[in-house]
């Protein structure tokens, strides 16, 4: 991080400054910033859109000294300890942040926050793009292979999508923290096109946080075990493998494993090998000029009929379409 940028983070504001002595909340934010302002004393106000007037992106340093009480807002929210450490309420649960990590809040999701103390900076970042969401972050997830849906799907309900994410810094991911910290920057020392910089560094934000984002199964059973197993298998080896290849890796009998695999991933092996090849049919058709006929054998596919069929099934389009619209897209950011 720029030197000048922390020293400033550090320096106590006034109301830090009040905070401070008083070791008690001091608002700084204007009853015009409150969907129900009547509700800051009964309830979790709901903080709207006015941060950002004429912005896309809003970043501040959160008040040091005294605990933010519970609220909720009508934006993405996202909480970056640049520095130190902190504890919030998160729906419920407790969140424990530490240096480099960064908590991302969906629209509606009420926290509160504890008392930062002296050497403890976390940087909120507000931006009020209504395309980007947990669900689309899912979603995202979710296209990169058939393994990351069913690991969502257990940790995810349905009717009860999670409101918040924790992305927890560790060595493998400090291109997340880079791009951060290149955001702030161009945030607080604004040049020109910073603006148009900021959103650009935002696509390139979320898609690092899928990259860099793990799923963790928990208290699996053996069935799941061995269901893990030959997902994880699709999605490393989709061109060659086999349901018979997979059953006798693994010593099971092929008719017992293929019910196992669908009654524990809801949906059959050639399903879930479908549509594993598929996801990289769609990457080749919108990043590459290859021929589709070749990336249906470069897939492992053989039937164009099939092929063309689910793929319209699996993403609304056909390959065509996809790659006419990506180049388009292409063609417009170099205009």
């Amino acid at each position: 991080m720029d030197p000048k940028i922390m020293a400033s983070f550090l320096e106590l504001n006034n109301i830090e400054k009040l905070q401070h002595d008083s070791k008690s909340f001091h608002n700084d934010i204007p009853m015009s910033a409150v969907s129900n302002p009547l509700s800051f004393k009964a309830e979790a106000p709901v903080l709207n859109n006015y941060f950002f007037k004429n912005k896309d992106i809003f970043i501040r340093k959160h008040n040091r000294f005294a605990p933010y009480p519970m609220h909720t807002h009508t934006f993405l929210e996202m909480n970056y300890m640049l520095r130190g450490s902190a504890d919030e309420r998160v729906d419920g649960e407790h969140i424990h942040l530490s240096e480099g990590d960064l908590l991302l809040l969906d629209v509606g999701c009420k926290h509160a926050i504890a008392a930062l103390g002296e050497n403890d900076v976390m940087v909120n970042i507000l931006f009020r793009d209504q395309d980007i969401s947990i669900r689309m972050l899912n979603d995202m997830r979710r296209n990169r292979s058939v393994l990351y849906e069913f690991l969502l799907n257990r940790t995810i309900k349905k009717q009860n999508i999670r409101k918040f994410m924790l992305f927890q810094h560790n060595d493998r991911n400090d291109e997340v923290r880079s791009t951060l910290d290149h955001i702030i920057v161009e945030y607080f020392q604004p040049r020109e096109f910073s603006n148009s910089i900021i959103k650009n560094y935002l696509s390139i934000l979320m898609t690092q946080l899928v990259r860099n984002y793990n799923v963790r199964a928990k208290e699996i059973s053996e069935s799941q075990r061995i269901v893990l197993k030959v997902l994880r298998d699709i999605t490393n080896h989709y061109r060659n493998i086999s349901l018979e290849s997979e059953a006798k890796k693994y010593n099971y009998n092929k008719n017992y494993l293929s019910n196992v695999f669908k009654k524990e991933a809801g949906k059959t092996f050639s399903t879930a090998l479908t549509q594993q090849r598929l996801i990289h049919a769609r990457s080749m058709v919108t990043s590459t000029t290859m021929p589709i006929s070749d990336i249906i054998e470069a897939i492992g596919m053989s039937n164009k009929n099939f092929f063309y069929k689910k793929y319209n099934e699996q993403y609304n389009s056909s390959p065509g379409q996809d790659r006419a619209n990506a180049e388009s897209d292409a063609l417009s950011k170099k205009l």
